[in-house]
């Protein structure tokens, strides 16, 4: 940079950095009311003095100046970075040599233009010669590997497609019907994704149970010959079963062994796999990296971004000497990547980004007590680690921040954290959890950390069975007045280790106690994968209902996926679920029910759920242990309290970062999990997954195409987003021949998705009306309402279950679509709806009739006499 403009960037910075200080001070009176404090800017020099006119350059270099000053300093003292970008090739460490002094703080301070990365510009792009629209650029120096890239903010999809071969499972990989993936420029390059999820419509569950997505990586392709990486290939297909409990793994945590034979959902990063527009591929023998622009984007003028560095802070306290007072504030951290499921470790997942590591972790981690030489505690798996993370920090506060284009979790507050707060901030596009609390280890527990009033949306990326706030063994914690939404999995996972309860035995033992998770706002959420919740929970959370969880205040509405509002699992023990707002589930607002194996009593795990508003209806009563009381059936949340619902979600003061964006704005993600279902002699009937990463622009619409084994349209179907919403499908009509595969694209006002991958084929035949009714029908009442219950029929016919109709004795016809409609079918889980608008001390007749392609089946009928009131 040129000498003059040099002098004026300082200058202006100068000027910048002496506002804020109080009517009638100086500039130079200013000057020294801050002497201690150290001044930074991209454009500083490291040889300076850190003053405002002399700003330092690094992190690092901020870093020391502070631990020098503050020996000598009796206030807070600020390390005040200017706006702009400060590059990281290696993480800012702290230690307890960081730390503010007798009860002062170091404040790294920044202007909300104020960008942390560990990203590396990737420049000097040209056209691939016989590859039409592919571009290709030299990797930036120092960069060997990276999982993630982004065009001006936004992040680009690796190569990805179909396998290409048939695959048949050997023990240490597969052999491939056809010798294509030998013959790639890489193989061992191409990872296998393992996709789950609930068996739907034509979909195939893949992977590691419903929750999971994991990966492996391609070791070597010799001829037909697939050789995985390892130790992924054996941690994620020889955990120890039981050999009492057939198909019980000592885990209790999903299958001993990928499932549907091992098959893979699709396979990504490898050359050959560059096919659509926003897709990447880094080979990393020839250092280049390849990229097929987006409509718009212009490789000549956009900021091209490989995530290089996997940590951007590290904050590494210890047991004697934790890391205490430091906080962060008006800053984003960007840019930073996570290597090892691209390494022989992989992904194999466990639950909420926890992972199976090690050469022998199949046959040992986490398993303590239950096999020889199993690793303690129970279910002591290899947390993800965070971008940003602390362990033993004392008083680590993050405020008004943004966390974004992140590769692992986003923050960790890891083990011994304690009193700590992050408020106020942004949690979007990172590849896992949003922000994770504590660990599951059974070293020092975390406890009163407070994370309020922050914004979790649109993620995870890339690890979709991640979730946005990760609670481990803590003590003391409060999770408030947070939005979440938009998520591929559940929003908030509390605790851990009940597992043993599927077998009869208590949950294990841990350090749980007084956790809050009040008045947050969750909804679209479990946008791809099932079993799980709003607000999920496991294991003990305290020694009574004194002092167990408590889950109130909270608002929880449409979820996709199979599970339910506030999920307490297995061996969930003393939890409070009181005065929360809880409707859209697909087949339960609270899970409960389970047996208390600490005794021989058959009693239930103590849990009291009080005074909610929620469409589930269940009776009060006291189920050996599980009470149930003051619950009130809504027809629509405005049935509830309006200062319930007001209260939820960010406070007032808050509300304005709801509106902060990161990246430009983008034609939203492709949908996902796509399945068919015929719906008559020409036609199929779509559903898929949504676009939960809708780019910054509301989402408009969908379109299915219909396409034929030369991968020509035989039809299309367009659907807005918001009957979409309301039916969960998109019938595409005039087909003849097949099969079809079906791809889906999402539409936003700023453009249109690449294609989702391809459904499973399936040719339209001709259906027959279902002839099986649905079971268990029954109404639940109040004064003015009935929620009524039933099961899909045991016996489906040809043609799948799309919506029901309610028959009311008062003459109404109420029709039921959704996507419980759909997920519910194929483990027969139970329905639900509200009929409101009754009559206090009225008989009521409620006929429940399946709908399908063919029309009508018979009825079910429920009877029942609403409340005096």
């Amino acid at each position: 940079m040129p000498a003059p403009r040099r002098a004026a960037l300082v200058a202006a910075l100068a000027a910048v950095l002496t506002l804020g200080v109080p009517q009638g001070l100086t500039a130079a009176g200013a000057a020294s009311a801050h002497t201690a404090d150290v001044y930074v800017s991209p454009y500083g020099n490291d040889h300076g003095q850190g003053t405002a006119h002399h700003p330092v350059r690094t992190l690092e270099r901020a870093r020391d100046l502070a631990r020098a000053r503050s020996a000598h300093y009796d206030g807070d003292l600020t390390v005040r970075l200017a706006s702009g970008t400060y590059r990281m090739t290696k993480p800012l460490v702290l230690d307890a040599r960081d730390s503010g002094r007798n009860g002062h703080r170091i404040v790294w301070q920044g202007t909300g233009s104020t960008v942390i990365s560990g990203g590396k510009q990737v420049e000097g792009w040209r056209p691939v010669h016989g590859r039409p629209g592919l571009y290709s650029a030299p990797a930036p120096q120092g960069l060997t590997d990276t999982r993630q890239l982004y065009v001006d903010g936004v992040r680009a999809q690796r190569a990805r497609g179909e396998v290409p071969v048939g695959l048949t499972v050997t023990p240490t990989g597969y052999t491939a019907s056809a010798d294509t993936i030998s013959h790639w420029r890489h193989p061992s390059d191409a990872e296998f994704v393992y996709t789950s999820g609930e068996e739907l419509w034509n979909v195939e569950r893949n992977g590691l149970g419903q929750w999971t997505e994991p990966r492996c990586r391609i070791a070597a392709a010799e001829g037909t010959a697939l050789t995985m990486v390892q130790p992924c290939w054996d941690n994620s297909n020889k955990r120890v079963e039981f050999p009492d409990i057939p198909g019980r793994t000592v885990s209790m945590v999903g299958p001993g062994k990928l499932t549907n034979g091992g098959k893979a959902s699709y396979i990504e990063n490898a050359y050959e796999l560059l096919d659509q527009p926003g897709e990447w591929y880094l080979d990393r023998s020839s250092h280049r990296v390849y990229y097929l622009p987006r409509k718009g984007e212009d490789l000549r003028h956009a900021d091209v971004e490989a995530a290089a560095a996997e940590k951007l802070v590290d904050g590494r306290g210890t047991a004697a000497a934790p890391v205490h007072d430091v906080a962060f504030q008006g800053l984003q951290f960007s840019y930073a990547t996570w290597l090892t499921p691209s390494q022989p470790e992989g992904f194999s997942e466990i639950q909420a980004g926890y992972t199976v590591t090690g050469p022998t972790g199949w046959a040992t981690q986490g398993l303590c007590g239950f096999v020889e030489g199993g690793s303690c505690p129970f279910a002591s798996w290899t947390k993800m680690p965070g971008n940003l993370s602390f362990t033993y920090g004392q008083r680590i506060t993050f405020d008004d921040s943004r966390f974004t284009h992140l590769g692992a979790a986003g923050l960790e507050l890891g083990t011994g954290t304690t009193d700590s707060r992050v408020r106020g901030s942004v949690f979007t596009d990172i590849s896992g959890n949003g922000i994770e609390i504590g660990g599951v280890d059974g070293q020092t527990p975390a406890s009163g950390v407070e994370v309020t009033n922050n914004h979790l949306y649109g993620l995870p990326r890339e690890f979709h069975g991640a979730v946005g706030i990760l609670n481990g063994y803590t003590q003391h914690n409060t999770i408030a007045h947070n939005q979440l939404d938009h998520l591929a999995y559940s929003a908030i996972s509390m605790g851990w280790g009940g597992w043993p309860d599927k077998i009869g035995s208590p949950a294990t033992p841990n350090a749980s106690h007084d956790n809050a998770v009040r008045d947050n706002l969750i909804f679209d959420y479990m946008q791809m994968l099932d079993d799980g919740g709003g607000i999920y929970t496991q294991g003990l959370t305290g020694t009574s209902l004194t002092d167990g969880e408590k889950v109130t205040g909270n608002v929880i509405n449409d979820q996709w996926g199979l599970g339910k509002s506030v999920y307490t699992d297995n061996g969930c023990t003393y939890e409070t679920v009181e005065g929360n707002v809880l409707y859209g589930a697909s087949y339960a607002n609270v899970a409960s029910s389970h047996t208390d194996y600490r005794d021989q009593l058959g009693n239930k795990d103590p849990t009291l759920v009080k005074g909610n508003w929620w469409e589930e209806g269940t009776a009060d009563g006291d189920n050996k242990g599980l009470v149930t009381a003051g619950n009130h059936i809504i027809t629509s949340p405005a049935d509830a309290p309006a200062a319930v619902i007001a209260d939820a979600g960010l406070e007032p003061a808050y509300r304005n970062i709801l509106s902060l964006r990161t990246g430009a704005v983008s034609a939203p993600e492709a949908p996902s999990r796509i399945g068919t279902s015929t719906a008559g002699a020409d036609a199929l009937l779509v559903t898929f997954n949504p676009s939960y990463v809708d780019g910054g622009s509301p989402l408009t619409g969908y379109t299915a195409h219909a396409l034929r084994a030369d991968g020509t349209e035989a039809g299309a179907a367009t659907v807005s987003a918001a009957d979409f919403k309301r039916l969960a499908y998109v019938r595409i009509d005039g087909l003849t021949g097949g099969p079809f595969t079906v791809t889906v694209t999402a539409t936003n006002a700023h453009g249109t998705s690449a294609p989702s991958l391809a459904s499973a084929p399936l040719a339209p035949t001709a259906v027959t009306a279902l002839s099986a009714v649905p079971t268990g029908a029954k109404l639940r009442t109040s004064a003015n309402a009935v929620t009524v219950v039933w099961t899909p029929p045991a016996k489906m016919g040809d043609a799948k279950i799309i919506g029901y109709r309610l028959t009311v004795s008062d003459g109404r016809t109420i029709e039921v679509n959704g996507r419980d409609t759909l997920v519910t079918q194929p483990t027969a889980k139970g329905m639900f709806r509200v009929v409101g608008g009754l009559t206090p001390g009225t008989k009521y007749t409620v006929k429940v009739s399946a709908v399908t392609a063919a029309g009508e089946g018979p009825a079910a009928t429920a009877t029942g006499t609403t409340t005096a009131g």
